[in-house]
């Protein structure tokens, strides 16, 4: 694609996108209207980790970084019938693989269910284990249907699989709106919206496959000659994201034994991480993907090159307002959005300290959609599971040195230690606030991972910087500045917003956020950047 087609189909996702993060906005403000932030959400979002655990493990991560790059070189030197042939193949054996995981999942779920959550009592352990029940089916649904979005993406039908997400919100909200109150209000009614969404969002998919001629029949595949590359290129990303995935797990299984609520506080802070990064991160991504495995297939290094710097510099300069904004403005932004019902201003305290910490690292986490895919695309796996292994070290590391800083370098830790017979676990899990020095901790090892990857990049000699970068980095910088000056200007206006009702916090965080904005991109096209400077 030329880069004027890769803004363009940049801009379709991050439309579609939008869609699914203002949905999923709705969805999380249903959530914490009605369930709050307690111990039987904790439940449900430990149980709804483990679906998503497999979901990236299987379609969306390793194997969809093996699939694309083999498609495309199936597409660029074979005919129709044999691309048809390794879909086939591919969707049967993925299949039958999830099929049988998912058997020993729900039989073996109350076992997991101790675990994943040992600090939980016994009514906590029953409903995780309940919910585990119910919602890891969606692994196998939403796999397939990641699988099929794999499929689109490498045809630059980029839309269909990044509108799915809203139907997995609307089915959220009517489960947590109509179902949960005839279930006497359980957080099971949610499990059961999980099951429903990813039968829809795989169903979805149906109509464009058969378009393209490309609906699976699903066939065992093991000694196919594409399943076989595939597999071999899985090999060490199944390895990596199973790395990165059970780091997420163990931090979600470390918030657990902090103050109850801290998982959820990591949640709500999470999702409005994932706005930013989804609506950009994930479309540029997806984008670069294909494109970059199809100029690696056309012996085109120049083209992979430029492709490469088109996307590390739109995630600068959609990086860095990002991550300020969400700095400056977490407690409004959560106040705005969850501060009603259950979920209190405590909640929204705590909730905006994780969103602080974490959103330190936005640019990286936006980089990292970049740089990996340049490995994936050459099908080079090794390297970016490597800088995925030391960056999990480094989080493991950030957060044990943090929580030891915490616990015997601080007042309130040395206090909590006395008060629980010198018990650092416990002392630990009775702080305030514990839970946003474990999201600063993954804002450090995301740092880690980006630097890793740009690095060996340069190194390997695939990609060489284009001209332009200084004067960018200067327009940013500046832009940034005046961003900064006109939030906290607002900030200082209006210190407190508790008090206020839905529709008095709401204006104020649209003069906020477009406010700030609005600052930046003038202050950007006052430099003389312009949009044609964006197509590469």
């Amino acid at each position: 694609m030329s880069g004027h087609r890769l803004l363009r189909s940049t801009s379709v996702i991050s439309a579609m996108t939008f869609l699914s993060r203002v949905s999923g906005l709705v969805r999380d403000q249903v959530y914490a209207h009605v369930f709050g932030a307690g111990g039987a959400m904790d439940a449900f979002f430990v149980a709804f980790r483990v679906p998503n655990f497999m979901r990236r493990l299987s379609a969306e991560g390793s194997f969809s970084m093996a699939f694309v790059p083999v498609l495309a070189q199936y597409r660029e030197k074979h005919t129709h019938a044999e691309v048809k042939q390794l879909v086939d193949r591919v969707a049967g054996t993925l299949s039958a693989a999830l099929l049988a995981i998912t058997a020993l999942f729900l039989v073996l779920a109350p076992q997991i269910a101790r675990v994943l959550a040992p600090k939980f009592d016994a009514g906590q352990q029953a409903l995780l284990a309940q919910l585990l029940q119910v919602t890891f089916p969606y692994a196998l649904f939403i796999s397939l249907a990641s699988l099929a979005g794999g499929i689109l993406n490498s045809y630059r039908r980029f839309a269909i699989p990044a509108l799915s997400p809203v139907l997995l919100n609307l089915a959220m909200i009517a489960a947590a709106l109509w179902l949960a109150p005839l279930m006497g209000g359980s957080v099971v009614a949610l499990g059961w919206g999980v099951f429903a969404a990813g039968i829809l969002q795989l169903a979805f998919h149906v109509p464009s496959l058969v378009g393209l001629g490309l609906l699976p029949r699903p066939r065992w595949g093991a000694a196919h000659e594409g399943v076989r590359r595939i597999m071999k290129l899985m090999v060490p990303t199944l390895f990596g994201a199973s790395v990165v995935q059970f780091n997420l797990l163990l931090n979600t299984w470390v918030a657990a034994i902090l103050v109850s609520g801290s998982v959820s506080w990591l949640y709500y802070s999470d999702r409005l991480l994932e706005f930013p990064l989804g609506m950009f991160g994930v479309a540029i991504g997806t984008v670069i993907l294909p494109h970059l495995s199809s100029r690696h297939a056309a012996t085109d290094p120049e083209g992979f090159s430029r492709g490469l710097d088109w996307g590390l510099r739109l995630c600068v300069l959609i990086g860095v307002p990002a991550a300020l904004g969400l700095i400056l403005c977490a407690g409004p932004l959560v106040a705005t959005l969850f501060q009603y019902g259950r979920f209190g201003a405590d909640d929204a305290r705590m909730s905006a300290w994780s969103l602080m910490a974490q959103s330190t690292a936005v640019p990286a986490f936006l980089l990292v959609k970049v740089l990996a895919p340049a490995f994936y695309s050459r099908q080079d796996t090794r390297t970016p599971v490597r800088a995925a292994v030391v960056s999990v070290l480094v989080n493991a590391a950030a957060t044990a040195l943090l929580f030891a800083g915490l616990v015997f370098a601080t007042d309130a830790g040395r206090a909590a230690l006395d008060a629980n017979a010198g018990s650092p676990l416990r002392a630990l899990a009775s702080i305030e606030g514990a839970h946003a020095l474990l999201a600063l901790a993954i804002a450090i090892a995301g740092w880690v991972n980006a630097l890793q990857l740009a690095w060996l990049l340069r190194r390997a000699g695939v990609y060489q910087r284009q001209p332009g970068w200084g004067r960018l980095l200067r327009q940013v910088a500046v832009a940034a500045l005046g961003l900064v000056v006109l939030v906290l200007a607002l900030r200082g206006v209006w210190p407190d917003w508790s008090g206020w009702s839905w529709w008095a916090r709401g204006w104020r965080l649209s003069l906020l956020v477009g406010g700030g904005a609005a600052v930046y991109v003038g202050l950007l096209l006052l430099q003389g950047l312009r949009p044609r400077d964006l197509r590469g």
